[in-house]
C-alpha cells in the first residue's frame, strides 16, 4: 500500500446502505428507453433534464437519477445514514481528512433533504443524507411488475488503482469486508464491502481510477434475469449484453451485465447471501481460481476489465484517471486468446470462445 489514508479521530457516520447514484447521460430520451422501457425501473418524477427512478420495493424517492449533460460520467454515489446527526458526522469526518466538502440543507437533488457531498480520498463523489421524501412502495403492485422486475438497488462497484489503500479507508468508515481476491504475493485485486447484511454495498476493483465500474439492481429470482435476456433478444437489442448471464463465485450471485447508451455498466443481480453476524468470515479467492468471477468458468470479456465510467468532482469536472501500478487481474488471468480463463500451470481448453475467433 502506498500513501495510506490516515484514520480520523472523528466518529464516522453510521451508514445504512447504498441508496442512489446520479449518472450524467448525453441523450436523456435514449437513456429513458433503456432504464424505463427496457429495464422497467419506476419513474418517480421527471422533467426536461432529469429522470428520477426507483425499484419496486423502494420507499425513498429514488435509487437512480439520470441527468442530461455533455459528458457521460457519475456525479454522486449516495449513502443513507441512520440519523440527521450522522450527516454532521460525515461532514466533520471528511473535513478532518482534508477532503473538499459541500453541504446543502435542501439537498442536491429532488426528494432528498440535508446532504453533504465530498470528494473522498480516492477521488469519488460521495454523498451522505438522511432526510428523504417517501413514495409508494410497489411490492404489492403485481399488476405493475413485469417478469423482469428490478426490486431494489443492491450495490456500487468502484475502480481504484490501490485496492488495499481503499479497503483500509472504507473499513475506517465502518464498512466490513466480506470477500476479496488476492495472489500469493499479497496483491489485492478486488474487495467487497458491506453495511447492510448482504455481500456488499460497494466493491473496489483494481484498475485505473477513480472510475465507476457498475451500478447493480436486484431481482428476486434467476428467471427474472433470463426474462430480461429474452426481452432484449426480442427487441433485437441483445448487443446491450456485455457479459452473462451466469453465476459469480464471489458473492454466489446470479448476474447479467448490460451497457446503457452511454456505456455506463449496469448489473442485474440476485441471490447472494446473508453476512450480518459479527463473526461472518471473510472469503478470500486466489486470483488464479477460475471460478472466482464465474462459477461455471465462462470467459470474462476484456471490456469488463478495462472499461468504466468517469466520475466528476464537486464542480462537475471529470476527475483525472490514475494508473494502477500493481498487476492487473486481466493480465495475470486472461489467456493469450484474450478470452479464456487460466489457472496456474493449466492448459487452455480448445473449445473456449477465443479459440474460435
Amino acid at each position: 500500500m502506498t500513501n495510506p489514508i490516515p484514520t480520523p479521530t472523528a466518529t464516522p457516520p453510521d451508514i445504512l446502505r447504498s441508496a442512489y447514484m446520479v449518472i450524467v447521460v448525453t441523450d436523456l430520451a435514449r437513456s429513458r428507453e433503456f432504464y424505463v422501457d427496457i429495464l422497467g425501473l419506476v419513474v418517480t418524477e421527471e422533467n426536461e433534464t432529469e429522470i428520477y427512478l426507483r425499484g419496486f420495493e423502494e420507499f425513498i424517492h429514488h435509487n437512480l437519477v439520470l441527468r442530461q449533460g455533455p459528458v457521460a460520467a457519475v456525479a454522486a454515489l449516495a449513502f443513507r445514514v441512520r440519523t440527521p446527526e450522522d450527516v454532521d458526522l460525515a461532514e466533520a469526518y471528511y473535513q478532518e481528512l482534508g477532503c473538499r466538502t459541500e453541504r446543502r440543507a435542501d439537498g442536491f437533488v429532488r426528494g432528498v433533504g440535508d446532504s453533504v457531498r465530498v470528494e473522498d480520498p480516492l477521488g469519488f463523489p460521495y454523498e451522505f443524507f438522511f432526510t428523504v421524501d417517501h413514495v409508494e412502495r410497489l411490492s404489492w403492485r403485481f399488476d405493475l411488475q413485469g417478469p423482469g422486475a428490478l426490486v431494489r438497488l443492491d450495490h456500487f462497484n468502484q475502480v481504484t488503482p490501490d485496492v488495499g489503500r481503499g479497503r483500509k479507508y472504507l473499513e475506517d468508515l465502518g464498512f466490513r469486508v466480506t470477500e476479496d481476491i488476492q495472489d500469493a504475493d499479497g496483491v489485492t485485486y478486488a474487495a467487497w464491502l458491506r453495511r447492510k447484511d448482504t455481500v456488499h454495498d460497494t466493491a473496489l476493483t483494481g484498475g485505473n481510477g477513480p472510475r465507476m465500474h457498475h451500478i447493480a439492481f436486484a431481482t428476486h429470482e434467476k428467471h427474472n434475469i433470463i426474462y430480461i435476456c429474452d426481452k432484449l433478444g426480442a427487441l433485437r437489442k441483445s448487443d446491450l449484453i456485455e457479459r452473462g448471464p451466469g453465476r459469480h463465485g464471489v458473492s454466489n450471485a446470479f448476474y447479467l451485465y448490460l451497457r446503457d447508451p452511454d456505456g455506463h455498466r449496469v448489473e442485474i443481480y440476485t441471490q447472494d447471501y446473508y453476512t450480518g453476524d459479527p463473526d461472518n468470515p471473510v472469503v478470500t479467492w486466489d486470483v488464479h481460481d477460475n471460478q472466482r468471477r464465474d462459477w461455471w468458468g465462462n470467459p470474462v470479456v476484456p471490456s469488463w476489465y478495462t472499461d468504466a465510467s468517469l466520475v466528476l468532482d464537486l464542480d462537475g469536472n471529470p476527475q483525472p484517471v490514475l494508473t494502477r501500478d500493481e498487476p492487473s487481474e486481466m493480465a495475470v488471468t486472461v489467456g493469450a486468446d484474450g478470452f479464456s480463463y487460466t489457472r496456474q500451470d493449466d492448459t487452455v481448453a480448445g473449445f473456449k470462445l477465443g479459440n474460435t475467433l
